[in-house]
């Protein structure tokens, strides 16, 4: 009987750790948000009622990760469908490269946007120059801006999830339908459609947490845009932490009404595949013609798909100060890469960030094993909270995390579980750790 109460008491110490990492700084928040200086007070709560600027930051997040959905399904699904169901000559390598964007960091990736299609951007001077104008004729600016950024680096998730859908779905199934006289749009929407239903749900589940959490594209492109994770960390940054609380709390419970929402329609009404059957091979393209046609205009949209990444490249080969009015770079070196490397005070940012990466990695990966072994395996009688506390970071905000972190450890108060941290080496590995 040793073994097993001491399996329980590991379980109840991970299940108290990750309350403590997870539920207690949000706990806070939420304490913070209905009291002030004197004691308990609605004052804030009220005041996040009567301010518009408020409801409009509230109203852009929410319908900006709603539109969001519907660009990144639109680029995504249909992707998703040719590079598995059609056979053209370099499919595999597309098949491959059109998923790179899921490895761009978010910042990053708006970077490269802006450094494309920005006012200053190699689009921007390729059109000035080819119709004479003085200044380019758009601003990468507003909730445009956002949507197109949200769009191509969302649509991967459509793309991920609908691929492995159909790499499980059952060819008998669909000859079962031949034979019985569907056609091929019948046999989409009553057996395909109905079979992928959990991977669609799912990304776009992921697709609009992601766009509600977003904070790069709408703090660089947002301009006059008010979206909530920009306005609390803009309300914070005026001093005005009860407020700040109250738009916290208001984020998450949007994330949280949005999850619930989606997770009925998870698994619950798509159909699964019983048998073991083998999934459809690509059609071969009849025709040299349509096969050269199909292959030119994947490769097309690819190359445009990684447009940002070759940006990101190109213009880390640009010398400084000589890039101005030209449509392409003149001149190209590796000069920026060697100063980076030999000079210590622009190499020690991104050893700190491999470093507290690395850090938050090997905790993580250690965490998750645990949890893991004494949910799954050891079934501890604590393993639906242990699972359920392991979700929960996905299902908040970065933004309401980073609040949330920061309220919780910028004061010394070992008697409540509060350490000072805010400032020091550890708050970034424990930020990475917690939101990852």
């Amino acid at each position: 009987m040793r073994k097993p109460r001491r399996v329980e008491a590991f379980g109840w110490l991970l299940a108290i750790v990750l309350a403590w990492l997870v539920v207690y700084p949000i706990f806070l928040v939420l304490v913070e948000s209905v009291r002030g200086p004197s004691g308990w007070t609605l004052e804030h709560v009220s005041r996040f009622l009567e301010r518009g600027n408020t409801w409009e930051a509230l109203w852009g997040s929410l319908w900006i990760s709603l539109v969001s959905v519907v660009l990144a399904g639109t680029l995504g699904v249909p992707l998703a469908f040719l590079f598995s169901w059609v056979d053209f000559p370099g499919r595999r390598v597309l098949s491959g490269l059109v998923a790179l964007p899921a490895v761009l960091p978010p910042l990053v990736g708006v970077i490269a946007f802006m450094f494309l299609y920005g006012e200053s951007g190699f689009v921007a001077h390729l059109v000035r120059a080819v119709f004479g104008l003085d200044r380019a004729p758009w601003r990468l600016e507003g909730a445009g801006a956002i949507l197109l950024v949200h769009g191509y680096s969302m649509y991967v998730y459509f793309y991920l999830f609908i691929r492995a859908a159909l790499a499980r779905l059952d060819s008998s199934m669909l000859e079962a339908a031949a034979s019985l006289g569907a056609g091929r749009t019948r046999t989409l929407f009553r057996v395909v459609l109905p079979m992928v239903r959990p991977a669609l749900t799912g990304a776009a589940l992921l697709t609009f947490m992601t766009s509600l959490a977003s904070f790069s594209a709408p703090y660089i492109f947002g301009g006059g845009f008010r979206v909530m994770t920009t306005q609390i960390v803009t309300t914070r940054l005026n001093g005005d932490n009860g407020l700040a609380m109250v738009q916290t709390v208001s984020l998450a419970l949007v994330a949280l009404v949005a999850l619930w929402s989606f997770r009925g329609n998870v698994g619950g009404t798509g159909y699964t595949a019983q048998a073991k059957g083998v999934a459809p091979k690509p059609r071969p393209i009849r025709g040299r013609r349509a096969r050269v046609a199909m292959a030119t205009a994947a490769w097309a949209a690819a190359i445009v798909l990684l447009l940002p990444h070759a940006t990101v490249i190109l213009v880390s080969l640009v010398p400084f100060g000589t890039w101005t009015t030209e449509a392409i770079p003149p001149a190209y070196t590796v000069q920026n890469y060697v100063t980076l490397i030999t000079e210590p005070e622009r190499l020690r940012p991104l050893v700190n960030s491999v470093t507290m990466a690395s850090m938050a990695t090997a905790l993580a990966v250690g965490l998750s094993v645990l949890a893991g072994v004494l949910a799954v395996r050891r079934k501890v009688r604590v393993g639906p909270a242990i699972e359920a506390l392991m979700s929960l970071p996905w299902a908040v905000p970065g933004t309401v995390f980073a609040i949330a972190l920061a309220t919780a450890f910028s004061i010394s108060s070992p008697a409540t579980g509060r350490f000072l941290l805010v400032g020091t080496l550890w708050i970034l590995p424990l930020a990475y750790l917690v939101r990852n």
